[in-house]
């Protein structure tokens, strides 16, 4: 008969040293508190304190630190910079044991506490969590684990859906929010409504009297650089993107449209651009503004047909404003003699000299001869306004008057309710209940092209009002920059420049054309 004899274990499986040796356990503390209100501030305190008097307090523990995280999500661990640390340490010999007050401190998402578990004990490091009395190294332990970190990640769902809804609610009672720290122009009021930071809203301002001017986004970033003023983010350099973000932003006009993106992930926390997803609300006069209405809806006009115009440049206010009567080209600036007493800047035909062929005959033009020129014209401009103002005011009379399309709009948009709610109810019908699925499809297509055909009809009317909108403050504006003219101009002045210009065509140095806003001509 075989005879075994049984080799005691050697090696504590808890420090991975000889079980005889006096060898300290390696022992770290986690705290995480998820938000900075100054009861959770309390609390992190608390975490901190305690783990530090209790593991220094055990003799047979040797302390490792407390590793923290304020203020920040357990749904994911991507942020959590202590925890991240902690782990890194943890797999590099450095901790034995990790305590916690709970499995919800830990993490609240399930796959990520229990892959980080399994990669601790794989490195002999073992977690604690002091509420539901879980050691990881027992085998009952992930079984534990596992349901806990399900029920927290449950409650972390919960409290997402509960948030969200509050958030919607705030919407749909058509109440604006904007992220303080990074929006310019505004502040957080006393009871959390926007108010207006004067020394703010001037950079606002400057950005939108400059757009108006015809200069570019690169431009208005440039200019505001060398001046020295910090961006929304608190960045020294500004960026086109950050300009035209602050152009486009009807929060700045003292209305608001809310739920621009949405929480796709509670988890994750990705935030997508709301394509009509979730409702979204349009609120008016919800705040103080600080750009007029008026001109908002002047630079979304501007900002429309820059976009639709491939060769604009605005580097200064003659910028993708002089055309070549020979060519059809744009002028450009040049420079000749930049470093000596003799320097002056010249606009000449860009394709002067690209095609060795054909040169342009037109000749070039400095900056006071241009402004000479624009003078000329706004004199003849005045001399005549009554009768152009008269023709002015009988074309303008044709873009007023959309109510009919307005009302058209209202009932479409009611139709686009009616149809997405119909479709959403059928969608969760078929889930619930079974039902002739050729019946389905069928009543599903009709919905769904009757929705498509409003629609396409709905962006027809929009864009109709939009184009007569536009028109219409196009006459408003320049009749009123006609109106206002005085009898004679002696000075060039940019506001006039960019009011009343279109666009400037050279054919001679005596035979210069201003197209004015409403297709007016008149040579200088």
């Amino acid at each position: 008969m075989a005879t075994v004899t049984k080799i005691p274990a050697m090696v504590s499986r808890f420090t991975a040293a000889p079980i005889a040796a006096k060898t300290k356990r390696k022992v770290a503390a986690y705290a995480r508190v998820s938000t900075d209100h100054e009861d959770q501030q309390n609390s992190y305190e608390a975490q901190c304190d305690y783990y530090t008097t209790y593991i220094q307090g055990n003799d047979e523990w040797e302390f490792a630190g407390v590793y923290s995280d304020e203020g920040i999500s357990g749904t994911s661990t991507k942020r959590r910079e202590g925890f991240n640390r902690m782990v890194e340490d943890a797999l590099a010999g450095k901790i034995g044991l990790i305590l916690t007050k709970s499995v919800s401190r830990f993490a609240r998402n399930t796959v990520d506490s229990l892959t980080t578990i399994r990669k601790l004990k794989e490195h002999g490091t073992e977690v604690y969590f002091e509420k539901e009395n879980i050691w990881t190294f027992d085998s009952k332990g992930e079984l534990l684990l596992t349901i806990m970190s399900s029920l927290a990640q449950e409650e972390s769902r919960s409290i997402s859906l509960n948030v969200t809804w509050g958030q919607r609610k705030r919407f749909a009672d058509g109440k604006a929010t904007v992220p303080f720290g990074r929006f310019l122009g505004y502040d957080r009021g006393e009871h959390g409504e926007l108010v207006i930071n004067e020394e703010e809203a001037d950079t606002v301002r400057i950005i939108y009297a400059d757009f108006l001017a015809g200069l570019s986004y690169t431009a208005i970033a440039k200019k505001l650089t060398e001046l020295g003023i910090k961006s929304p983010a608190g960045n020294d350099v500004w960026n086109n993107s950050t300009v035209k973000s602050i152009l486009s932003n009807e929060k700045y006009k003292g209305c608001a449209l809310l739920q621009k993106g949405y929480t796709v992930d509670y988890l994750t926390k990705k935030r997508v651009k709301n394509d009509g997803a979730v409702p979204q609300y349009y609120v008016e006069d919800s705040h103080p503004a600080i750009i007029e209405p008026e001109v908002f809806d002047r630079v979304q006009d501007i900002m429309d047909i820059r976009s639709r115009t491939k060769s604009f440049s605005g580097c200064t206010i003659f910028s993708s404003r002089i055309r070549c009567g020979c060519c059809g080209g744009w002028f450009g600036s040049k420079v000749w003699h930049s470093t000596d007493r003799y320097r002056r800047v010249i606009w000449q035909c860009n394709a002067k000299y690209k095609d060795k062929g054909h040169k342009c005959v037109t000749p070039h033009l400095t900056e006071d001869e241009i402004k000479d020129a624009f003078i000329r014209a706004v004199n003849k401009l005045a001399d005549d306004r009554e009768p152009i103002l008269a023709d002015l005011r009988e074309i303008q009379a044709t873009y007023a008057g959309t109510d009919d399309l307005e009302k058209t709009l209202r009932e479409l948009d009611e139709q686009m309710n009616r149809d997405t709610d119909a479709i959403q109810e059928l969608i969760a019908t078929n889930a619930r209940v079974a039902q002739n699925q050729d019946d389905y499809n069928a009543r599903y297509d009709a919905l769904v092209s009757s929705y498509e055909a409003v629609k396409k009809r709905r962006g027809d009317v929009a864009a109709a009002i939009r184009q007569k909108g536009i028109r219409r403050r196009e006459f408003a504006r320049f009749i009123a920059a006609v109106e206002k003219l005085p009898d004679e101009v002696t000075e060039f002045e940019e506001s006039m420049w960019s009011d009343l210009v279109e666009s400037m065509t050279v054919y001679a140095k005596d035979d210069i054309r201003f197209i004015l806003p409403c297709e007016t001509e008149i040579k200088a």
